[in-house]
């Protein structure tokens, strides 16, 4: 039948793939979440989808026992957000189901942020010490995450030759989006000295030398759960006692940036969000600002 949903959220997926130029991950993403919804609401038809089934679905998803992991509320809102798609689709499609605006996402709390200070920022470079290729490796590796703000996936996805010639280079990022990023003196120094040090043929910027394997051709990628456990190794070594990650030092790029001006639509590209609702997370250094205005200008009448 060419209405049965089976049919119809292939097609979603195409066009999603095809058109509107989604990643494969998105892809896969949104077929797990459709197909999880139409499996618990037995559904096979456009009219099966109803308000009651996606209320009952949702139900479901909140009220799963603790061993099998609780969603968040932002979990959830996934899976709302790849129906509302599907649903979208149809309507565009002049297939007859629920209004997809009948479909309401979950309030969720403000995002609190993983933030380390500028002192513990300078403590966290400077961790990896000596001149070995491991230490010139992990120096290139956190000056670039703080100069770039790149996410780790993009990090580890770098080959060696980039161009230092120059102080910018292209990421591909989230979505198949491709953004430049810029170099300071400092990272472009750092990543300098670690290419000098290398003796291998491999692709990759950053590599993995394991038991003396430096002059080895096929030398593995760092992989982001491997950049992830070294940069916890070196905020142990700086004494930061808080979580820090690949992120929270692309975090601190980010308020670095608003702390001395720049503005949030400017970091917005920067950082290579699809959206300024994304980048707003920093709203608070903004606020600061404003803070500082009301203090200095407020007032001054009243003696």
């Amino acid at each position: 039948m060419a209405d049965d949903l089976k049919t119809l959220k292939t097609r979603f997926l195409e066009y999603v793939e095809i058109e509107r130029g989604r990643s494969v991950k998105t892809v896969e993403n949104y077929d797990r979440y459709i197909s999880r919804f139409l499996a618990h609401a037995r559904a096979t038809r456009p009219e099966h989808v109803t308000e009651l089934a996606v209320r009952e679905f949702r139900l479901h998803l909140n009220r799963q026992p603790a061993s099998a992991k609780s969603l968040k509320l932002k979990t959830i809102n996934y899976y709302l957000i790849a129906l509302r798609a599907f649903l979208k689709y149809l309507r565009k499609q002049n297939v007859r189901s629920l209004d997809p605006e009948r479909i309401e996402l979950a309030k969720v709390g403000t995002r609190d942020l993983d933030l380390i200070t500028a002192d513990e920022l300078n403590r966290l470079m400077k961790a990896p010490s000596g001149e070995t290729l491991t230490a010139l490796r992990d120096r290139a590796m956190l000056e670039l995450l703080f100069s770039t703000g790149v996410r780790v996936s993009e990090l580890c996805a770098l080959n060696s030759d980039i161009d230092l010639s120059r102080d910018e280079f292209t990421v591909r990022g989230k979505g198949d989006k491709v953004r430049v990023v810029f170099l300071s003196p400092a990272a472009k120094r750092a990543v300098a000295e670690y290419i000098k040090k290398r003796d291998d043929m491999s692709d990759a910027l950053f590599v993995s030398y394991a038991r003396g394997s430096a002059r080895s051709k096929d030398l593995k990628r760092l992989t982001p759960r491997s950049v992830e456990r070294i940069v916890k190794q070196y905020a142990v070594k700086a004494g930061i006692t808080r979580k820090v990650t690949p992120h929270v030092i692309r975090h601190s790029f980010a308020t670095d940036l608003l702390e001395n001006g720049a503005d949030l639509r400017s970091v917005q590209a920067l950082l290579g969000h699809a959206n300024i609702s994304t980048t707003q997370i920093y709203t608070h250094v903004t606020d600061k600002h404003l803070r500082d205005i009301h203090r200095a200008f407020h007032g001054k009448r009243r003696g």
